[in-house]
């Protein structure tokens, strides 16, 4: 895992480029936005981007895959076992000294770097991820962005170049991300939540059941994974399904797939 700073620079973006970016902002499709943009310039699997407040809450996710829902799936998968928590560009900025002005960084990270082992099941194995290159920004208010890239086993690694390029659209990226979470839409997402937003409503024990059933566990399973006894996990899961406005381990996982 590295980590290195980035500088605004003078560099010509293109058109087409900049337009798909832009064309996300307020909607519910960032990150496919931001996908489509970059594999203009390159060759990228997925996109995510994580936006989280100065206390850890989460405060938006958006997920984009190359095929299907994959990418979506996996990201709901991180939310409902708190990953973030284990995640080093997430852990690295919140340890970070507030700055007086907004700091970019780039990061770059291999699966087999990531030491929890379902963490880097969910997120890298099981979907068949190699590796990923995110834009990490640090607000003045705590704040903290990650715009991330992943390449699949069946692309090539990341190389100077690719790092260039992805230099490049930092600055853009990372406007274009925080005018997302201004926008009138984000506000009307909030009113009319997808299974991701719903998610970030539960509590810390209600995520981690969620996360055992989405994951495919039966409740007896999650039980003996978290270390409690059956009726504690059946009464997190029947708070959770009454927020997620669910009523059965069916629904929730037809929700995920959507």
């Amino acid at each position: 895992m590295r980590r290195w700073r980035i500088h605004p620079t003078d560099t010509a973006l293109a058109a087409a480029v900049v337009g798909d970016v832009l064309s996300g902002v307020g909607t519910p499709h960032l990150a496919t936005s931001y996908l489509k943009a970059m594999q203009r310039v390159m060759p990228v699997t997925f996109c995510t981007v994580f936006v989280v407040d100065a206390t850890g809450r989460i405060e938006a996710v958006s997920a984009a895959s190359s095929y299907g829902s994959t990418a979506e799936r996996t990201t709901e998968r991180y939310v409902a076992q708190r990953f973030d928590l284990l995640d080093p560009n997430m852990a690295w900025l919140a340890a970070r000294k507030l700055p007086k002005r907004a700091q970019l960084w780039l990061g770059h990270q291999h699966a087999d770097e990531v030491a929890d082992p379902a963490y880097r099941a969910a997120c890298y194995g099981d979907v068949g991820i190699r590796e990923r290159a995110s834009v990490l920004l640090l607000l003045p208010t705590g704040q903290r962005v990650a715009v991330s890239f992943y390449r699949s086993l069946a692309q090539p690694e990341f190389g100077v170049e690719d790092f260039a390029r992805i230099e490049a659209h930092a600055t853009l990226l990372a406007d274009a991300t925080a005018a997302h979470g201004r926008s009138a839409v984000a506000v009307r997402e909030a009113v009319e939540p997808t299974l991701a937003s719903r998610l970030l409503r539960l509590s810390l024990r209600e995520r981690e059941v969620i996360g055992h059933l989405m994951a495919g566990k039966t409740a007896k399973e999650a039980a003996r994974e978290i270390g409690v006894e059956l009726t504690t996990v059946r009464t997190h899961q029947y708070r959770a399904f009454r927020r997620l406005g669910i009523r059965s381990q069916k629904e929730l996982l037809r929700g995920a797939s959507l």
